[in-house]
């Protein structure tokens, strides 16, 4: 079954969970204005869905049933899923900012792929339980959070040696039926509007460690589960033309006795897989970001566009602003590349489904990480200082200041005021408001950090294969500049050289390259 956005908001309703935004506990999560905007954006993943013209990259097989679901909930089995993959989650992203839906798909198949490996080593049963519940969400078409950032406490000690071990989340009771686990998740995407949460360790464990080696899912509404969120985007303010209508909260989640039946059970105090967990949704989501954060780079590039003309500018005319706008869509074509690479040399995995090449996965990661930056400042430069100086939309309806403000803002007579203004309050809500610094700082740490980002690329590089091509050149004699000196007989000729011992003349240093 295909919810709509409308039946995505309707089923919230069912659920009563307990959640907290601004101080304030919420009634009903599918009525809170706060949260209204986080849900309109997951509802257009709904909508896609259902239109014909985007069925090709919103829906997809699923394997393991033969049915027909949203590729958010989808298992990637192909090179060609990957690439649909991405290019859907640009497209969701240039209508909301960020959809967020997408990191259920992130997670699925982490999970796919690791408990595939645990039942192998442990003759457990985890891999077909996770395939019943993973087709039970796809058939119902929820949305899943990912509960994986762990609140950590001090960072220098693991997780069994932290003084309030509920800074991680842990098993506290093992049952007959089920678990029993506490602790904290700091950062959960759409933690107040989801179904359900898919709980997973944030890093690699010991066996020390084990009793916070846990991977489960629960219901939103689960009993001892409280959420304390920020608000989606900036519902209410007058500026805020985009982020009213679109915005993304997160939520920390706080686990107080909370039982998990076993068959929402995936990984339980098998420590030595908690690694390979982590860092294959860390692969997968770096490379789904690469997507999202080209659907924003889109925004910024239109939004910019508009602005120049709205000035009275013109690209072709001023090459300045033609040179920062090749920049602005260079630097989103060039970590959306790699994402493209990434999807192109796609990993079989022994599960069956395909990872994405992380070295690429993990350069647009980091592209676009430390980018974001430059794309808000390339999009500022084009646009100019209206952008932060326009009066606030409450002027506009002023009558003693809106005739005068509209008068002498207007920049070309073929474009209204009303237009240029527009433009000008959606590139504030968007790059320099509290929605825009937001979005720099989870496009900067979201997936993981920089820091975290270059130790995978520099595990992963074949360093020593370019090593090895060097040293087989040097070999050859290829970087000499006397080819004499190979190593190799043939190379040079047939019989290969011997290079010949200079004449040694009593009182003559002989020189390297000279002919006396």
């Amino acid at each position: 079954m295909l919810m709509s956005a409308i039946e995505y908001r309707e089923s919230l309703r069912a659920l009563r969970p307990t959640v907290f935004v601004n101080g304030r506990k919420v009634e009903s999560i599918a009525e809170d204005e706060m949260l209204r905007p986080g849900i309109n954006a997951i509802g257009v993943s709904y909508d896609y869905a259902l239109n014909p013209k985007y069925e090709q990259l919103a829906l997809a097989e699923q394997h393991t049933s033969g049915k027909q679901v949203n590729r958010f909930l989808h298992i990637n089995r192909n090179t060609s899923d990957l690439l649909a993959k991405l290019e859907y989650v640009r497209l969701v992203c240039q209508e909301t900012g960020c959809a967020m839906r997408y990191l259920v798909m992130d997670g699925f198949n982490a999970v796919f792929q690791a408990t595939f490996r645990i039942d192998e080593d442990h003759a457990t049963e985890y891999h077909p339980r996770f395939i019943e519940y993973m087709h039970g969400v796809q058939d119902r078409d929820l949305t899943v959070g990912m509960a994986m950032t762990d609140a950590k406490g001090d960072r220098s000690l693991r997780p069994h040696a932290q003084p309030n071990p509920d800074a991680y989340v842990h098993v506290v009771e093992r049952r007959a039926d089920g678990i029993v686990i506490s602790g904290t998740k700091a950062i959960v995407t759409s933690a107040p509007y989801v179904h359900e949460l898919l709980v997973m360790p944030g890093r690699a464990m010991t066996e020390d460690d084990k009793d916070f080696a846990v991977c489960c899912a629960l219901p939103l509404d689960a009993k001892g589960l409280t959420i304390v969120a920020r608000p989606a985007g900036r519902p209410g303010e007058s500026g805020a033309v985009f982020s009213g209508k679109y915005g993304q909260s997160t939520g920390v989640c706080m686990f107080d006795n909370v039982f998990v039946p076993w068959e929402r059970v995936f990984l339980c105090g098998e420590w030595e897989h908690s690694e390979f967990l982590t860092k294959s949704y860390a692969t997968h989501h770096r490379h789904t970001c690469i997507g999202a954060r080209a659907g924003f780079g889109d925004l910024l590039i239109g939004a910019g566009a508009l602005m120049i003309e709205a000035n009275g500018l013109c690209m072709k005319r001023n090459s300045n602003l033609r040179d920062t706008m090749v920049e602005l869509i260079t630097t989103v074509e060039s970590f959306y590349a790699c994402g493209v690479a990434a999807s192109v040399y796609g990993i079989r995995d022994p599960a069956g489904n395909v990872e994405p090449e992380p070295v690429y996965s993990n350069i647009g990661k980091l592209l676009l990480a430390t980018k974001i930056y430059d794309m808000h400042r390339l999009a500022h430069t084009v646009s100019g200082g209206l952008v932060v100086t326009l009066p606030s939309p409450d002027e506009d309806h002023n009558p003693e200041t809106s005739a005068d403000l509209a008068a002498v803002l207007q920049a070309r007579p073929d474009v209204p005021y009303a237009k240029r203004a527009q433009v000008a309050r959606f590139i504030e809500d968007i790059t320099a408001s509290y929605s825009g610094g937001w979005m720099s700082t989870i496009s900067l740490h979201g997936g993981g950090s920089p820091e975290a980002m270059k130790r995978e690329i520099h595990r992963r590089y074949p360093i020593v294969e370019r090593q090895d091509l060097v040293e087989r050149l040097m070999s050859r004699g290829a970087l000499s500049e006397n080819p004499a000196e190979s190593e190799q007989p043939g190379q040079c000729c047939d019989a290969g050289c011997t290079p010949p011992e200079a004449p040694v003349v009593p009182g003559v240093r002989k020189i390297a390259g000279t002919g006396d």
